[in-house]
């Protein structure tokens, strides 16, 4: 899976707005060179971001774009949905779809739909407040399962013994 420029732009624009903007509207160019993102791009995101009613647009000399509701009310699951970046893990268009392999399901199908469900469940959970301040522990992963980079795999439990020499190690 890889997130395409559009998604990750559209939440990096709205943090900036979240963090400098203080309430009042931000002018584009400004996003733009502090985030070094094409002006002309972010021009095209804010449409879309305005039609999905998270930014509002003001006119006039010190007009741009302002947050449209506060930033901890704004999920990242909806800025990526404005921005037309969905997380579907799977080949298949929907769950409904015929198949992903030639009319069938493929073998790892269940596995990337929930995939996709927990992305999808955690970017609806995090504000961008959130991002501004920082994660908050309840929604980062439980690493506790996770082995340190000096555990190797043959040392956990139930795993085959080393191989040395062509041999097993006693």
């Amino acid at each position: 899976m890889e997130l395409n420029t559009r998604g990750r732009y559209a939440v990096m624009a709205l943090a900036d707005l979240a963090a400098h903007g203080g309430g009042a509207a931000l002018a584009i160019s400004a996003v733009a060179e502090r985030q070094k993102i094409s002006t002309a791009y972010l021009e095209q995101l804010f449409g879309a971001l305005r039609r999905a009613g998270l930014v509002e647009s003001a006119r006039g000399r010190l007009g741009g774009y302002r947050l449209a509701r506060p930033a901890g009310a704004i999920t990242i699951g909806e800025i990526m949905a404005a921005a037309g970046e969905p997380f579907e893990m799977t080949r298949c268009a929907s769950q409904e779809a015929a198949g992903c392999v030639m009319g069938e399901r493929c073998l790892t199908h269940e596995l990337w739909h929930v995939l996709g469900e927990h992305i999808n469940s955690f970017l609806a959970k995090v504000t961008l407040e959130d991002v501004i301040k920082g994660i908050p522990e309840h929604l980062r992963a439980d690493r506790s399962h996770v082995r340190s980079d000096s555990q190797s795999a043959l040392d956990l439990p139930g795993r085959a013994p080393e191989i040395t020499g062509g041999l097993a190690a006693e």
